[in-house]
């Protein structure tokens, strides 16, 4: 371990029960890191500092007295839309906010496992772009790049797990925004099965789109965190059955038949794959046929799968839209989306909650001749900051399904999705997702976990003041 950048999840776990560091000094070194990159890489909208020394000094106390538990005394971070009992959840908006009465059931169950959570990360207005900067509290900045997004809305949890700030993140996902950020920022990032972590007090997030799920720099510290946050408050209204995420990572996936699926699912303004993320994405899919998979090109059948996402993504920003204490200070483009969303919320709403049915089907039929499916986590590199910051509706709804075209259906369908490190473009990390049917996280994560033993993608860290970042991955 060194002080100036976080061991693995797993490695301080095993650290703190074998009496070789303290929590207290892990939770210090990682608060050392957060103040000294508050100003440039700018991951967290709250940080926990006496309260999470105070913390690990009950850990460090358990500890010594026998007790063990997956990630007793290990510092971690929550993204800021999750409550933390005695601070504010602004979900990155503007305005003071007050604290919340009660952790919501994910930071719960971190608690439980006994983790220590340093702080609260930076995400855009409500969660709703592919981008983490705004008014309330600036520019998020990728750790590889800074001149360039970690993207969104998870910017924060990538880029504080990215610069090795903490050695795991929680992050949510509504269209991709656990997986397109840790594409940009070179980590695994794990969007589970709906209902998986629970997203109480709201049972469902987004009329069901959007979950919790968890970024880090290795396979199995991704589903270390997985497993500790993982299960569900009583009123939960999706509860899958219990996985193993951790064992699934030492587990060989055997040989499996993967739908390469490099086409876009349609949407209503033009998207391309650059090139360049093409061809990491390729190479990716090479790297898996050498490895004895049946790899071929295949498209998942989606169909119109847009007119059943539109409808409960822009009521879930008027569901939130309604909560904030100071609604005159939102973005313009968030007022407008919260508008669409009331005049969607009634009928089409229903009718969108009603297709996911006939979609399960139809593609759960693709899943008959392919186990898993390899598609681009975006279309592009990061973009740079304030690319997307200042501009209307319209052109950010462009510019968006421009560089992120091929997340957003498995939030629709709940099903789960990997992302994995595919290389470098000009210097800039992209990513590729591995996306299974229902409940197949297991079978995602081993095949992660291979890909991973054989790439060692989690060997290099952004470059340090001076260096540059590489331009592929070998």
């Amino acid at each position: 371990m060194t002080p100036d950048r976080a061991a693995s999840l797993a490695e301080s776990a095993r650290a703190l029960a074998g009496g070789e560091v303290t929590s207290r000094a892990l939770v210090a070194e990682s608060l050392a890191r957060i103040a000294a990159t508050q100003g440039s890489l700018n991951a967290f909208r709250v940080v926990r500092a006496e309260a999470a020394l105070l913390e690990a000094g009950a850990a460090d106390a358990r500890l010594a007295a026998g007790e063990r538990l997956p990630l007793l005394g290990v510092p971690v971070a929550v993204k800021d839309d999750m409550n933390v009992a005695g601070e504010p959840t602004a979900f990155g908006c503007r305005g003071e906010f007050p604290p919340v009465a009660e952790d919501g059931e994910a930071v719960r169950r971190l608690r439980a496992a006994g983790a220590v959570i340093v702080g609260k990360t930076n995400t855009c207005e409500l969660g709703q772009w592919p981008f983490t900067e705004g008014p309330a509290f600036g520019a998020t900045r990728n750790p590889w790049h800074p001149d360039h997004t970690p993207g969104g809305s998870s910017g924060g949890s990538a880029a504080a797990v990215a610069a090795g700030l903490v050695p795991a993140a929680l992050g949510s996902d509504g269209a991709g925004s656990v997986r397109i950020p840790a594409s940009w920022t070179h980590l695994i990032g794990i969007k589970p099965q709906r209902g998986r972590i629970s997203t109480w007090p709201r049972g469902e997030s987004f009329n069901g789109i959007t979950v919790n799920g968890t970024l880090a720099r290795t396979v199995a510290d991704a589903a270390l965190l997985l497993d500790a946050a993982a299960g569900n408050h009583d009123l939960d209204p999706h509860r899958p059955a219990p996985v193993d995420a951790r064992a699934a990572a030492d587990r060989d996936p055997g040989r499996l038949r993967i739908a390469l699926a490099l086409k876009p699912p349609f949407t209503a303004v033009p998207a391309r794959l650059r090139p360049g993320v093409r061809a990491r994405v390729v190479a990716l899919a090479e790297r898996l046929a050498a490895s004895g998979h049946h790899v071929e090109e295949a498209d998942p059948p989606y169909g119109q799968i847009g007119l059943a996402f539109v409808p409960r993504a822009t009521a879930g920003i008027a569901e939130w839209a309604d909560d904030v204490p100071f609604p005159a200070l939102l973005d313009p483009r968030t007022r407008s989306a919260a508008r669409l969303g009331r005049l969607l919320g009634g009928a089409p709403l229903r009718a969108a909650r009603r297709a996911e049915a006939a979609l399960h089907r139809r593609i759960g039929r693709f899943y008959t001749s392919y186990d898993v499916v390899l598609a681009p986590t975006t279309a592009a590199p990061p973009p740079r900051i304030g690319a997307l910051l200042g501009l209307g509706g319209f052109a950010t709804d462009r510019a968006m399904i421009a560089a992120c075209p091929y997340a957003w259906p498995w939030n629709v369908l709940g099903w789960p999705g990997v992302n994995v490190p595919a290389g470098f473009v000009d210097g800039l990390p992209v990513g590729a997702q591995l996306l299974g049917p229902a409940d197949s996280e297991p079978l995602l994560i081993s095949l992660a976990a291979q890909l991973e033993s054989e790439l060692r993608w989690h060997e290099l860290w952004p470059p340090q003041r001076g260096e540059n970042a590489p331009s592929v991955v070998a």
